[in-house]
């Protein structure tokens, strides 16, 4: 009934993935590896989260 009101989590992991890749490109344009090889993990991470809540709802 009141679904209309649930956000979208993975319209948020969405946004939050993006701006992660994004962070990394900045790191590696700046030459610091290091911190884009983390930052590209967490992305990784959270494309992960992404396609499993994409799994599982889908019937």
């Amino acid at each position: 009934m009141f679904s209309i009101f649930k956000k979208d989590p993975v319209k948020k992991l969405n946004k939050l993935y993006e701006a992660k890749l994004e962070q990394a490109m900045h790191a590696q344009r700046n030459g610091d590896i290091k911190s884009y090889s983390m930052i590209t993990a967490e992305a990784e991470k959270i494309a992960v989260e992404i396609q499993a809540i994409e799994n599982s709802t889908k019937p």
